[in-house]
């Protein structure tokens, strides 16, 4: 008992576990049950079960509502939540914190359906199995997301000016993003499809959703393992996401220092991240726009980092945070929107 109520990265152990328990049951429900088999998920399947994967996200914003306000997140680095003035205070202000990183996290993981997107149609992997590749990429995620939280989280808890460099790095990449917009990657000759093609034994097609097959050697003619095109996509989604972190990482970071939230936003963003991209794949052309607004919702939060200590005595109001983020956001889905009206519409 004592272990469980003890502290990891400023909150009790034991709620940590019930967030990984609530994670484990919808990945379980996901794939056991909606998707048990490999078929084609539809515009309005995929929309449907994104609206439940974002009620969820939100509906977490209550649950921190409650955690903070029982005295559970007391202990936390960010400045904001350990020195309010009341427990209510202190919840409102988490769960304010964790919308905005939350907000910021799904924009950003929109950006990342059009590289998936181009990866798919690079493989030529058939939509009823893209399913099986976002969901082992999500549990990549998951790991992933941790390992580099939890380091961010003991950077900033043992040293405090990395936060201007998590601020320094999102300024610079969000004037990149403005720079570059139009880009797009070359996956032909990304380094790591190289590498793992001179490295590995691929099959020439698909074998259905696997990612391993057992085939005759063409020279020896002795029977060996064989990865399948389906792999090489699973790992550069995989890379996509690596790529996707070192953006989204600082950026939350950036939002608020407080480890528990930082991770249960980015997991909850990422969660219906599967479900959202076969609804969005198809019209990803009409959030062209919402790039510039990303970027700009980048400098601001690096921006705010360096503003804050002179101008907030310490940290920009989370309820400002909040507001700019939205505006900025609800602006660049409306102008992308108007935009490209014509093409929808003919």
């Amino acid at each position: 008992m004592d272990l469980l109520n003890g502290l990891w990265l400023g909150m009790p152990v034991w709620i940590w576990l019930s967030f990984i328990a609530v994670v484990v049951a919808l990945l379980a429900f996901d794939l056991g049950v909606m998707h048990r088999d490999s078929r084609e998920i539809g515009v309005r399947e995929s929309l449907n079960m994104s609206a439940l994967y974002i009620g969820l996200g939100l509906a977490w914003g209550v649950a921190v509502y409650y955690i903070y306000l029982s005295g559970a997140g007391a202990q936390s680095i960010d400045p904001q939540i350990a020195g309010a003035a009341s427990a209510a205070d202190r919840a409102w202000t988490a769960v304010t914190l964790y919308v905005t990183g939350y907000l910021v996290e799904k924009t950003l993981a929109l950006d990342n359906v059009f590289i998936i997107s181009m990866i798919f149609t690079y493989f030529a992997v058939p939509r009823e199995y893209q399913h099986r590749v976002l969901f082992w990429g999500i549990l990549g995620v998951i790991v992933l997301r941790a390992l580099m939280i939890g380091l961010g989280a003991a950077l900033v808890m043992q040293f405090a000016w990395v936060m201007y460099i998590f601020a320094a790095f999102l300024i610079a990449t969000g004037i990149k993003m403005l720079a570059m917009m139009d880009q797009k990657p070359d996956i032909a000759n990304n380094p790591v499809l190289k590498f793992m093609r001179k490295r590995l034994r691929v099959t020439e097609t698909l074998h259905g959703e696997r990612f391993w097959v057992k085939l005759p050697d063409p020279k020896s003619g002795a029977v060996v393992t064989w990865a399948t095109p389906l792999l090489l996509c699973l790992v550069l989604v995989e890379v996509a996401d690596l790529v996707f972190a070192i953006d989204s990482v600082p950026a939350i970071f950036a939002i608020t220092p407080d480890a528990f939230i930082v991770y249960t936003s980015n997991i909850f963003a990422i969660l219906g991240l599967r479900a959202l991209y076969f609804a969005l794949a198809a019209m990803v052309h009409r959030f062209h726009y919402l790039k510039y607004a990303l970027a700009l919702v980048l400098i601001l939060i690096g921006v705010k980092i360096f503003l804050g200590d002179w101008l907030f005595d310490g940290k920009v109001p989370a309820s400002l945070s909040l507001s700019l983020t939205i505006g900025l956001l609800a602006a660049g889905i409306l102008y992308s929107w108007w935009k490209t009206r014509r093409g929808a519409e003919g």
